[in-house]
């Protein structure tokens, strides 16, 4: 596994403070999210860097362990109790302990020794260590995430089939068991874990489970009722107008918003707000309609 400098990833020193290194992985986020370079895979890439350093560095504990033991930083725990039972094992004084500290620590995971024997240590087998867990981030639309669907993902050159569920929430993170880097000494695959990024390029506004919309009606239907005709995110739907409806009246259509995640069946609701279209472009016949019923309705 080479060794990646997150530090330079972010643009800081090794001194920097916790305050310098989130407020440069949010300048850097902004200025390489997907939504701000669509279809920009060099983009793409820098902004998978960017929150893998971040969440290294971001974090005060694995900073400190990336510190300490560089590209091997994700086996700290295993390192130290490694080092603990060599100890316990081998009886030696701190000076051989000091001195394992100054070493490369690959060339640790490649065996243990343990017992004495012969005046040296025999060899004990080797140490499993889990892979790398991988990051990735997936831009999807609204609709995209209304039905459950397969898609393939390219991640480190290996081409990945996975099934979105309908329902998932923008910045949710799923985790695919295995599909991270490999084992070290024949210990299991690390894991992927994949956050979605969630646009939105329709007339509908999310809440949850449930949908919004601004649904705009014309002044006369708003005063006499009628019915009108409703897109809804799976089709349209006929609904009737009470008279004088007033703007900004708010109406429910049951199981008609999203797909609950991971229960099939389960829908949120629709609201639609009304909004009253005021007509525009009158003739002179209706001006004067309108002032003639004006007057009518100010003598009541």
């Amino acid at each position: 596994m080479e060794f990646i400098d997150y530090y330079a990833i972010l643009g800081v020193s090794k001194k920097a403070s916790q305050d310098d290194i989130k407020k440069a992985y949010r300048k850097l986020a902004r200025k390489y999210h997907p939504d701000v370079n669509p279809n920009d895979g060099r983009a793409e890439s820098k902004f998978k860097q960017i929150n893998e350093a971040n969440e290294v560095l971001g974090n005060i504990e694995n900073r400190k362990k990336y510190d300490t033991y560089g590209k091997d930083w994700q086996h700290a725990n295993e390192i130290e109790k490694a080092k603990k039972a060599q100890r316990q094992h081998s009886g030696y004084s701190s000076e051989y302990t000091d001195g394992f500290g100054e070493q490369d620590f690959s060339n640790f995971f490649e065996s243990m020794f343990g017992s004495r024997a012969s005046g040296g240590f025999a060899r004990r087998g080797k140490v499993k260590f889990r892979g790398q867990d991988f990051n990735a981030r997936v831009t999807l639309s609204l609709r995209d995430v209304y039905t459950t669907h397969k898609r393939t993902l390219t991640v480190n050159g290996k081409n990945i089939r996975i099934t979105i569920p309908a329902g998932i929430e923008n910045g949710q993170t799923i985790k695919i068991k295995g599909h991270g880097g490999p084992g070290q000494n024949g210990g299991p695959k690390g894991n992927l874990y994949i956050t979605f990024s969630i646009g939105n390029d329709t007339l509908f506004k999310r809440d949850g489970n449930n949908i919004l919309k601004i649904q705009n009606l014309d002044v006369f239907t708003a005063v006499l009722g009628g019915e009108i005709m409703v897109d809804t995110f799976d089709g349209k739907v006929k609904l009737k107008i009470k008279p004088e409806t007033e703007s900004g009246t708010r109406v429910r259509l049951k199981s008609k918003g999203f797909p609950v995640y991971k229960k099939d069946g389960e829908f949120g609701d629709l609201f639609i707000t009304y909004q009253i279209k005021t007509p525009s472009n009158l003739s002179q016949k209706e001006k004067e309609l309108f002032k003639e019923l004006a007057t009518i309705h100010s003598k009541k």
